[in-house]
């Protein structure tokens, strides 16, 4: 029965826009001839994706044009709003009528001045639809199952799920100051990040570099030395995970160059900020040897 019904928004409607989309939401409910059905805001919402003010809207304007109807002394499941196609229910018993002896037989098309059939209340009932004064614990309210369940009765979407209106007023927080969910300075996220100059190698990361050789390939000093200068890369990065650090450390030491110090020329340049320079040597070493090797070079004035 809801493809009658939408086939009827779709022919002679005359809404547009959201106006329409929410008359075909309301009608792809409707269980029967009576053209009644159930929804709620949230779920017009999330099947139209309209803000709320804009569902609304469309709703305010269906009720002016006489093309939707609001059973105020009715309640569907959830407590949802219950609605009624009235033109769409006096098309349908034209149609009938005009039928019933002859399917063949033709209608005419509909008119403003086609009586709306009255509602059958008992009827209601079995699509979860009953009188808004009628008792709320009764177990007969709840939605029906079986057979006759299909996805024109199925609850809509409850309130306050996840959706996104249109407009960003509706789904941001209500207090600006309020931190979002899964960002750096949120409370969730904010203990698991250090900055690099508190991250310290734990044994695992002095073990993977025992085993994969680069302890040995550097030395201790080296290894240090270069431990000084990633820091020194990473100084102006954000704060990370533990297990990002270890990962991006390990990447730098894999490309780091064993120190090949030459006893002729010594290194002269030590790693700027750090005490010791390459090689182990400290700059005051470093120069001294550089003095001797330089006395110790013929020069060809023996």
């Amino acid at each position: 029965m809801s493809k009658d019904a939408r086939e009827w928004v779709w022919e002679h409607s005359s809404s547009r826009g959201t106006a329409r989309l929410v008359l075909l939401s309301i009608a792809d409910r409707v269980p029967d001839e009576q053209c009644v059905a159930w929804a709620s805001i949230a779920s017009l919402m999330q099947r139209t994706n309209a803000s709320r003010n804009a569902v609304r809207g469309a709703l305010t304007a269906l009720a002016a044009s006489g093309e939707l109807q609001t059973l105020d002394t009715f309640i569907g499941p959830q407590r949802s709003t219950v609605y009624r196609l009235p033109r769409t229910a006096a098309q349908l018993a034209k149609l009938a009528a005009a039928t019933k002896d002859d399917p063949e037989a033709y209608a005419e098309p509909p008119a403003a001045s086609d009586p709306v059939p009255e509602l059958d209340g008992k009827r209601l009932r079995r699509h979860g639809i009953w009188p808004r004064d009628g008792s709320q614990s009764d177990p007969r309210r709840q939605i029906p199952a079986g057979p006759e369940f299909d996805p024109s009765r199925q609850n809509p979407t409850p309130r306050r799920v996840g959706y996104r209106p249109l407009e960003g007023s509706e789904s941001g927080p209500q207090n600006r100051s309020e931190p979002k969910v899964n960002r750096r300075y949120s409370s969730s996220g904010a203990a698991d990040l250090t900055p690099v100059g508190e991250w310290q190698a734990d044994p695992d990361t002095h073990a993977w570099a025992r085993q994969q050789g680069h302890l040995d390939r550097l030395g201790e000093q080296g290894l240090a030395a270069a431990d000084m200068k990633w820091r020194a890369h990473r100084a102006d990065f954000e704060p990370r995970t533990a297990g990002a650090w270890a990962a991006d450390w390990r990447s730098w030491i894999t490309r780091e160059h064993s120190p090949t110090p030459n006893l002729s020329r010594p290194n002269l340049y030590a790693l700027h900020g750090a005490s010791p320079a390459s090689g182990g040597m400290t700059r005051t070493e470093a120069h001294t040897a550089a003095l001797r090797a330089a006395l110790d070079e013929p020069h060809g004035t023996e």
